[in-house]
Parts: C-alpha cells; sequence; structure tokens
C-alpha cells in the first residue's frame, strides 16, 4: 500500500536540530540550512509551491505576499508567539489558517524582563565594560558607579497577560509594587497574590511608575501606545523597559526624552525597525544611558524546541484533519 503523500512544508529559518530532525521524519521538509532571511522573491517562490509555511518574525507575510500564493497553500504555523508581521485577515479571505505558538516563551521572556529591570538602575553594562575596556580599574570607592535601588520601587506593567503576569511575580520577589494597565482587570485571586493595583488609565498609571514594563501585544490598537505624549507623563527618574515589540513605543520621543534628561533610562530588547538600529539609541547606550540587547528575550534552547514542537503539533493537526490547537483568528474591527 503506498502511503500517503507528505505536506510540502518550506521552513524560513534555521531551527534547533532535534525540531528539523522531527520536521524531515512527518513531512517533505525543505530547510534553510544557511540560516539566511529569505528574500521577498523566495518567498513568494514558497507560498507559491508550499502546503504549509512555517515563517518566523524576520518575515513580513502581508497581504500582497498571499496574494501571490499557490492553491495548495493551506496553512501558515508560525514559529512564534506574535503575529504582527502576519496579515491573518488577508489569510483567512483566501482559505489560510494561521496557528501560532502560544504559552512556551512566557518564563524566558519574563526572566529577560527583569533582568533589564535590574541591568539599566544598577549600571551592570557599564560596570562590565569597565574591566573589559581600554581603562584599568582603579578599584572600589564609595562614591563611584552608584546607580539606583529597585527594592521598594513601583513597577507598571502595561499589558497584564502570561508574561506580564510572570514579570510580576518575579518582580514582587525583588520587592517591587506591582500596578498594571491591562484591556480587562485579571482575576482577583491573581490581583491578591501579587498585592497588584489596577489602573483603568494609563495615563495615570504612567505619571506615577518609577519602572514601565511593556508587556503587551503589537497590534493596530498598540502601536505608539508609549507616545511622546504618555511619555511625557513620566517621571524624570523613571524607567521603561521593553521585551514586547519595539513599535509600541515612540523610539524618536524616547530618545529625546533621555538626551534630554526627562527619562532616567531604558532597556530594550526591541526596537520600532529592527534589524536596522536608531543611531541615538547607540549612542546612549554607550554612554551608559540605555541597556540594548539583540532580540533575544525567549532566547533560549529549551524554548525554541518547545516552539518547535508546538508548530509539529498544529501542523499535523492540521494535516490529520483537526482544528488547530494554537490558530489565530483575525482580529475584529
Amino acid at each position: 500500500m503506498v502511503g500517503k503523500k507528505k505536506p510540502l512544508v518550506v521552513i524560513t529559518r534555521k531551527l534547533p536540530d532535534p525540531v528539523e530532525t522531527r520536521m524531515r521524519e512527518l513531512f517533505d521538509a525543505r530547510l534553510n540550512v544557511e540560516d539566511r532571511p529569505m528574500t521577498q522573491p523566495e518567498l513568494v517562490a514558497a507560498v507559491k509551491e508550499a502546503d504549509v509555511l512555517v515563517p518566523t518574525v524576520t518575515d513580513q507575510i502581508d497581504a500582497a505576499l498571499l496574494a501571490q500564493a499557490g492553491d495548495n497553500l493551506k496553512l501558515i504555523a508560525n514559529f512564534g508567539n506574535g503575529v504582527d508581521k502576519i496579515d491573518v485577515t488577508a489569510a483567512a479571505k483566501k482559505g489560510i489558517t494561521v496557528t501560532n505558538t502560544p504559552n512556551v516563551l512566557t518564563e524566558d521572556t519574563a526572566d529577560m524582563t527583569l533582568a533589564l529591570m535590574l541591568a539599566v538602575p544598577r549600571r551592570l553594562a557599564e560596570g562590565a565594560n569597565v574591566l573589559t575596556g581600554d581603562k584599568k580599574w582603579a578599584g572600589w570607592s564609595p562614591t563611584w558607579m552608584l546607580g539606583r535601588r529597585i527594592w521598594g520601587k513601583r513597577l507598571g506593567i502595561v499589558g497584564m497577560g502570561r508574561i506580564g503576569t510572570a514579570v510580576a511575580r518575579r518582580a514582587k520577589a525583588f520587592g517591587l509594587s506591582i500596578h498594571y494597565h491591562n484591556r480587562h482587570r485579571v482575576l482577583p485571586a491573581v490581583e491578591d497574590e501579587l498585592e497588584a493595583t489596577y489602573w483603568e488609565s494609563l495615563d495615570q498609571m504612567l505619571a506615577r511608575m518609577d519602572i514601565i514594563s511593556v508587556n503587551c501585544p503589537s497590534t493596530p490598537a498598540t502601536f505608539h501606545l508609549l507616545s511622546a505624549r504618555r511619555l511625557a507623563l513620566l517621571q524624570p527618574t523613571a524607567y521603561v523597559v521593553n521585551t514586547a515589540r519595539g513599535d509600541i513605543i515612540d523610539e524618536e520621543a524616547l530618545v529625546k526624552m533621555i538626551q534630554d534628561g526627562k527619562l532616567a533610562g531604558a532597556g530594550l530588547d526591541v526596537y520600532e525597525h529592527e534589524p536596522a538600529l536608531n543611531g541615538k539609541l547607540l549612542k546612549l547606550a554607550a554612554k551608559g544611558k540605555v541597556v540594548l540587547l539583540p532580540h533575544m528575550g525567549s532566547a533560549t534552547l529549551e524554548g525554541r524546541i518547545d516552539m518547535g514542537e508546538r508548530v509539529i503539533i498544529n501542523i499535523r493537526a492540521f494535516v490529520d484533519g483537526h482544528r488547530p490547537p494554537d490558530r489565530v483568528l483575525p482580529l475584529r474591527t
């Protein structure tokens, strides 16, 4: 008996070896061994012939690209939680299902968020550079390299979903007072556990916080959510940490406020136009005003393998005629 034909699965970037090996076992998987971002013509070719496309955060899957998709393409199994680079509505109109990989990056991203909360006020990057720079360290001094204590400070979390809640749990253990703004208030039991204060007004919360952590998804509604007007509400001693998406903050306005001394600093893992970096941010980093990381908030081997396993589960469910567990539906307008 001839076996069932395996679906052609095109993977746009290199994935961890255990994931790729399993993909090859189950599907007709086309790998990106060079780990080079696909060009636009390559993406067009991929959507024309693939049964399943597995893109990542570096791929722009917009309506123009989907309009060129072949009839075989029925599933876009995103390797990642965020689908802001995928036009889910256009995909639905073409009869293409979109899935993501939720619940696997929460703890890793929360870890990195807290790391940035510590790194910026305590000047960790500056201190590390002292020992590796050209000048010899002169030794300890009572007034040298003084940072700011985070114990007892107020943390304002923008977006109290899974990651925001995980950040809150870590921050509470470090002695921070938890405040949050969210579309919906979290369960009373969660508020009680975290001793969290809910702010219906984002503006009112921002004006009272010592540290702001951005943990909401990138959607049309959250584009420049922290606008120039809202950033101006922050205290000059406040810090901003962003491990969500770069376009949630007006980056130019953030830079100007730090340059003008109207904001103490920032810890950023994501950028508005990444991988392009704002040159002004790099200058601020050189002065120790900001800590910059290359979008590595979820970068653990365990997390990436978990993501791959979620992708495989979604593909197998779809191929077997079942509804994928992580289907993403178009936003209602």
